[in-house]
């Protein structure tokens, strides 16, 4: 089971190239095809030895695929169902990172039973951090990110259209409510004095917000933006596991931040198939910045180094065959790393995170184990 969940966060990995920034433009209206064409003659005077990113599809490849399309990534099928363009604004191949971290939590916790009441609790834990709350994530996102995307994947639902912003902004408030709803249910029904869960869910959506949105626009910056949605998808989700069925304690905390640099190193590889996008718009993202070459290095530097520094910590704790697991899980990651990801981040980065991806989040597993003992 853990295999599957891990094989399916792989690939949601990969799609979250939606958080690129998503401003309104107070410039005229863009031409596409003639920002394409500016484009292409910028790429073709870059340096020769820099991995030169693809052009993004024009439209989906065979008129889409349904199943893209509920999953909410690239290369979905066009729809004018309502309800299916809802749950695709969702995303749901993005939930499973968050429904993982709450597995981490609750086991972190060492105070979670296999029984009929425990369970429930993780599942509505499940359904808060994951369906509503990450959906709210998502929505707002494609909202903010509708410049971009009439760059990088016109065909998308708010810049083509087939649904209205005013929909979208009803979509993005109902998530959100039910999402911080089911939050303080869940403090009620762990008998919380104060509602730990609650203000992490509303921090977590106040974190959504300012990355996205103008005038802080988190996403504008490469290092704090990716960052910050490392923490999001690693960090927040545990505590909430953990403080719903245990105590939150500040070593834990640092811990978690600590390993949401890997998640910045995830997200890293995501931006080398937005590089047009986001040069079109001027937004820096660490590809855009530094080079396609320098930004690949950084990338798997973020994800190696957190997980040996986390296996190092593991070990100076007593702790040392939790470290040797991690170590082992590490091992495949970097040998995936150099078939796959450094030959060409953009042509293998599914290959890559499909590979490698599950060995990332079963550490994380392993480090929640260890630190329950």
């Amino acid at each position: 089971m853990a295999s599957t969940l891990s094989t399916v966060l792989s690939i949601s990995a990969s799609n979250i190239h939606n958080r690129r920034v998503r401003t309104r433009s107070l410039l005229p209206p863009l031409s596409i095809s003639g920002t394409r064409r500016r484009l292409a003659i910028r790429a073709a005077e870059t340096d020769a030895n820099e991995v030169k990113p693809q052009a993004p599809d024009k439209a989906p490849a065979g008129g889409g695929s349904s199943f893209n399309q509920l999953l909410g990534i690239k290369g979905a099928k066009q729809e004018t169902n309502k309800w299916k363009i809802r749950l695709q604004l969702t995303k749901p191949v993005t939930w499973p990172p968050l429904v993982w971290g709450v597995v981490c939590g609750a086991a972190a916790s060492g105070n979670f039973q296999w029984n009929l009441e425990d369970v429930a609790k993780s599942i509505v834990c499940m359904m808060m951090s994951g369906p509503f709350l990450t959906g709210y994530t998502q929505t707002l996102n494609d909202y903010y990110d509708r410049e971009i995307d009439a760059i990088n994947e016109p065909y998308r639902p708010i810049p083509s259209g087939a649904i209205s912003e005013n929909e979208v902004i009803t979509q993005i408030w109902v998530l959100l409510l039910g999402g911080l709803s089911l939050a303080g249910i869940l403090d009620v029904w762990a008998g919380h004095d104060f509602p730990t869960v609650f203000y992490l869910a509303l921090g977590g959506s106040l974190l959504s917000y300012i990355y996205s949105a103008p005038p802080l626009k988190l996403k504008q910056n490469g290092w704090i933006g990716n960052f910050a949605l490392g923490a999001s998808y690693i960090s927040l989700p545990w505590w909430a596991g953990q403080a719903l069925f245990g105590t939150l304690t500040p070593d834990i905390i640092v811990l978690t931040l600590l390993y949401s640099i890997a998640g910045l190193g995830i997200a890293i590889v995501n931006d080398f198939k937005s590089i047009e996008g986001d040069r079109a718009l001027g937004l820096q993202s660490l590809p855009v910045a530094f080079g396609a070459e320098t930004a690949k290095w950084i990338c798997v530097g973020a994800i190696d180094i957190t997980q040996i520094s986390v296996a190092g910590y593991l070990l100076w704790s007593g702790k040392p065959y939790y470290a040797l697991a991690l170590l082992a899980l590490i091992a495949p990651q970097i040998v995936f790393q150099f078939q796959y990801f450094l030959k060409d981040p953009v042509k293998y980065d599914v290959k890559y995170q499909a590979s490698a991806q599950p060995f990332l989040v079963l550490g994380l597993l392993v480090t929640a184990l260890a630190t329950s003992h």
